[in-house]
């Protein structure tokens, strides 16, 4: 995580520095931009971080580890799938919990699953797609993309399940 922080503060302070040196009070504009982002999402992701801490302690490591470890093969992947599918809000939310699978000794097949659901079927948000694009179309998207979040926890699982990352 500290290198993805670093880097981020690099290029954090190089876009306020290029709004400091233009002279317009780009680089105020967006620093309170900023912070009103930071006071609408900080609660969200107090909460997902208390989420992810309380899935990981609530759960004995045994039962994380049959449900979704490396040896859960194609049953972690269809609770990944299951529970990426049904995460709630954004990335904000969503990687957190990603995070605390991935500490809990989730599979790599697991945690594709997981995004991959999240990102495809976000079952929170059918609602709002359902009111704005319609039944049929939204009936299209999910019958198109049903298939692809345990397709590519499995296609994981079976390529990269040696791959040591931390």
């Amino acid at each position: 995580m500290l290198i993805p922080t670093i880097v981020m503060a690099v290029i954090a302070l190089v876009l306020v520095q290029i709004g400091f040196s233009r002279g317009q009070g780009q680089h105020v504009e967006g620093l309170k931009s900023a912070g009103g982002l930071a006071l609408e999402v900080l609660p969200l992701l107090l909460f997902a971080f208390v989420v992810a801490g309380m899935v990981q302690a609530l759960l004995p490591p045994r039962a994380l580890e049959n449900w979704i470890g490396a040896g859960a093969g194609a049953r972690g992947i269809l609770v990944g799938t299951i529970a990426g599918g049904l995460c709630p809000g954004g990335p904000y939310v969503s990687l957190p919990i990603l995070l605390t699978l991935r500490s809990a000794g989730a599979s790599i097949g697991t945690l594709v699953a997981f995004l991959t659901a999240w990102s495809l079927w976000a079952v929170a948000r059918l609602p709002m797609e359902i009111g704005i694009m319609g039944w049929k179309f939204t009936a299209i998207r999910v019958a198109t993309t049903f298939l692809f979040p345990p397709i590519a926890g499995l296609l994981a699982h079976v390529f990269f399940k040696s791959v040591q990352w931390n």
